[in-house]
């Protein structure tokens, strides 16, 4: 079961700069393009000719043209010229509400009202002061288990433990607190050494990395299914997370995540950087680095969805650290309920 009448990200901006993009989401193959102003344009990924992918043709003056009889497909889902055909009596097809921002396209797929401020506020669009950079990663576990991942870091000791991890995440108690919809699960170690990764962005932005520090991990979900984590180290005693600029290393980790399958997503993933902004190869640096350590996520939940699928009647344990997990499904419990009954 997925929330429809939200925002997911389908695709990055450059995805679609010349050609149409196939792509399934919720369960549903849709097909990207732009229109004739350069706007997203999202489809049914079904030729109503012959049963095509229309994914597979191409875009000619901001109309989408079927690879297999050259039917032409406006923006709107309805026919609009076909090689020696009369396409009046063409049925429709569905068009799906999408728009552009930060960086990415994002489509909604109910048939409730779209609502352009449901979309995350992202701090470093058009902002100087930030960097970004980040990939996409196909994954063959349902979206929940990422969910569950994200808002209890306390994997990062045993998953990532050349890089993020270390002891102090499991010896340090988590809380987690539901304002509304959104759910937040904090972690705060104080006078601790930072591991490797934090090591590297340390010297990056001029701080002696065998000094002592102070280190957060501020998860934040919302739905349909996007998580934003504060994370960082400052030189201890300079305040934490709320240390000046240039006594830490201050991120955001960016976790977009697109159901395609009730056991498989689009996982978007990032890293927004409030330090050294103009460095180009300290953001490719940070890139690859993040990039590793969710190739670590990957297989685990992979192999976690393989092992609940072989053995569904296993009851499993809920312990203290999944109360980011617990909570954040219990609000997509409470929006499909809504959804269900407004229909």
């Amino acid at each position: 079961m997925f929330i429809k009448n939200a925002w997911y990200v389908a695709c990055a901006s450059d995805d679609i700069n010349g050609k149409p993009l196939g792509r399934k989401i919720l369960g549903v193959p849709m097909v990207f393009f732009r229109n004739e102003h350069g706007e997203p344009a999202a489809l049914d990924d079904f030729c109503p000719h012959r049963g095509a992918p229309l994914s597979l043709g191409q875009c000619r003056d901001g109309k989408l043209i079927c690879g297999y009889h050259g039917l032409e497909m406006g923006c709107e889902g309805k026919t609009v010229a076909m090689p020696g055909q009369r396409v009046g009596g063409f049925p429709a097809i569905k068009a799906y509400a999408a728009v552009e921002y930060g960086g990415f396209i994002w489509v909604w797929p109910g048939d409730g009202a779209p609502d352009r401020d449901a979309l995350p506020k992202l701090e470093w669009v058009d902002n100087p002061a930030w960097a970004y950079g980040g990939g996409l990663y196909h994954i063959n576990a349902g979206y929940e288990l990422m969910v569950d991942n994200l808002m209890d870091l306390t994997h990062e000791t045993y998953v990532h433990s050349t890089s993020i991890g270390q002891p102090e995440i499991d010896e340090t108690p988590c809380k987690t607190r539901v304002d509304g919809d959104t759910v937040y699960t904090e972690r705060f170690m104080s006078g601790i050494k930072a591991p490797p990764f934090w090591q590297m962005a340390m010297r990056a932005q001029g701080l002696d990395d065998q000094a002592t520090v102070d280190r957060w991990q501020v998860c934040r979900f919302t739905p349909p299914s996007h998580i934003l984590i504060e994370v960082g180290v400052a030189l201890e005693g300079h305040g934490g997370i709320d240390a000046p600029d240039d006594k830490k290393a201050y991120s955001v980790v960016v976790d977009f995540i697109t159901p395609e399958t009730e056991t498989s997503m689009w996982y978007f993933w990032g890293m927004a950087r409030k330090f050294k902004p103009q460095d180009a190869a300290l953001t490719e640096s940070v890139k690859q680095g993040q990039g590793k350590i969710f190739s670590e996520d990957l297989e685990m939940l992979e192999r976690q969805q393989a092992n609940l699928l072989r053995y569904p009647d296993r009851k499993l344990l809920m312990l203290n650290i999944d109360g980011g997990g617990v909570q954040s499904r219990k609000v997509i419990a409470r929006k499909l309920a809504q959804e269900a009954e407004a229909n």
